[in-house]
């Protein structure tokens, strides 16, 4: 009964935060929420949610987690980090850090936000500000990758 009560609580509180940013509580919505922000601050990529959510036995498309990954994001609760061309990963930790990227692994981890400082920023366009400025460090394994030939040698 505890448990189904903090589940309630859970949910309740999730619909709350999902209203105040103007998005309807839909089951979907509620669904993907409890996977994004029920662990603490972590990346995911919309594939790995949809995954979960599968596992989870939530009735989800790959399309709709796009969707809410990109809603979520608009209305503040995530904040999308771009690694590559077509490569995203999804932030529960929507303040201001920074990220290490591994290309070996594809693994995502935090910079604290004083482990970076900006010495000059360039002046906004007229009419604009600066709304956030993203870091991406790009790492790879410390060995030499062996080479791949381009194309088929005979």
């Amino acid at each position: 009964m505890v448990d189904e009560t903090h589940r309630d609580e859970e949910e309740e509180h999730l619909a709350r935060q999902l209203k105040a940013r103007g998005l309807r509580p839909t089951r979907q919505r509620l669904a993907l929420a409890k996977l994004l922000f029920g662990r603490g601050h972590r990346h995911v990529a919309a594939e790995e949610l949809y995954q979960e959510a599968r596992q989870a036995g939530v009735s989800v498309s790959l399309a709709t987690v796009y969707n809410t990954l990109h809603q979520f994001t608009r209305a503040g609760l995530l904040s999308e980090v771009v690694v590559g061309s077509g490569q995203s990963y999804f932030d529960t930790h929507v303040g201001s850090h920074w990220h290490f990227f591994d290309k070996t692994t594809g693994e995502i981890l935090d910079i604290p936000e004083d482990a970076i400082a900006f010495a000059r920023l360039p002046a906004p366009p007229p009419g604009k500000v600066i709304d956030r400025i993203d870091v991406v460090i790009r790492v790879r394994r410390a060995e030499p990758v062996p080479e791949q030939p381009l194309g088929r040698e005979d």
